[in-house]
C-alpha cells in the first residue's frame, strides 16, 4: 500500500503535494475557505501546500478572470468584461496572442465547489494532484509515473496560464508539467528554481507506490555516474 506521506521525504519537497477536487457538493467533513479574498485561484495551492484543507466556491475565484475561465467558471454579469480586458492587456504587451486563447485547456464540467488539501491527508477523492519541485525531483516524479504506467515517455508542458495544467492532466489522464506563468509564480510563491507537475488524482497512489524504488535506483545510478566521471577524467589527465 502506498505511503502517502512518502513523497515529501523522497522528493525533498518544501511543501505538501496538493490534492484538488472539482465537485458538485461540498466535501464531507471539510471546512469552507475562511482566509479572505485571494488574487487568483491558484493562490489556494499555496495554502494547501502549507498544510491547510478547505473548499472554495466560484465567487472566491472571480478575482482572476483567466483562472476562472480555465476552471470552467462563468463570471457574474457585472464582471464578465474582465476576461476580455485581461486578454486585451495580455495581447497589448505581447504576452498572449488572441489566437492562442481557444487552445487553453479548461475544466469541462463547471464545478460548484473546489476542494484543496495535502494529498497525504485529504478525505475527498482528488481529480488532480499538483506537486512543486525542482527539475531534478520532477524527473523522479516523472519516472515514478512512467513506472506506474500513468505517464507516457514524453509529457505535455504548459506555460501560461499556469493553472491550465489542471485540466491538461485531468483530460489526458496522464501527468503534465507547468512551468508556471508570471501570475501563477507570484500567487503560489513558486521559486525560480521550481516547476509544477500535475498527476491525475486516481493515479496518484500508484505513482507514490513507485517513488521510493525510483529514488533508490537514481541514487545508485548517481553514484555510478560520479565514479565513472572520476575514473574517466583521471585517465584523460594521465594521458596528457
Amino acid at each position: 500500500m502506498a505511503d502517502h506521506a512518502a513523497p515529501r521525504t523522497v522528493l525533498d519537497l518544501a511543501g505538501e503535494p496538493v490534492a484538488i477536487a472539482f465537485l458538485a457538493e461540498p466535501p464531507a467533513g471539510v471546512a469552507p475557505w475562511e482566509g479572505g479574498p485571494v488574487a487568483a485561484g491558484c493562490a489556494f495551492w499555496r495554502h494547501a501546500r502549507a498544510g491547510r484543507t478547505f473548499y472554495t466556491e466560484p465567487a472566491e475565484h472571480h478575482h482572476c478572470a483567466v483562472g476562472a475561465h480555465v476552471h470552467g467558471m462563468a463570471l457574474p454579469e457585472e464582471r464578465r468584461a474582465e476576461l476580455g480586458q485581461a486578454l486585451e492587456l495580455m495581447a497589448s504587451v505581447g504576452y498572449v496572442e488572441p489566437a492562442e486563447v481557444p487552445s487553453i485547456p479548461t475544466v469541462a464540467e463547471p464545478p460548484r465547489y473546489i476542494a484543496y488539501g495535502p494529498a497525504r491527508s485529504v478525505t475527498f477523492d482528488p481529480d488532480v494532484v499538483v506537486v512543486a519541485t525542482t527539475p531534478g525531483r520532477a524527473m523522479l516524479l516523472h519516472e515514478a509515473a512512467l513506472r506506474a504506467g500513468v505517464s507516457p515517455m514524453t509529457v505535455p508542458t504548459a506555460g501560461r496560464p499556469g493553472c491550465a495544467v489542471l485540466p491538461l492532466a485531468m483530460q489526458s489522464g496522464h501527468s503534465a508539467i507547468s512551468l508556471g506563468c508570471a501570475g501563477n509564480r507570484i500567487s503560489t510563491d513558486l521559486r525560480d528554481e521550481e516547476l509544477y507537475t500535475a498527476v491525475p488524482g486516481h493515479t496518484w497512489p500508484a505513482v507514490v507506490e513507485a517513488l521510493s524504488t525510483i529514488r533508490s535506483a537514481n541514487d545508485a545510478m548517481e553514484s555510478y555516474y560520479r565514479d565513472r566521471l572520476v575514473r574517466v577524467e583521471a585517465t584523460s589527465t594521465d594521458a596528457i
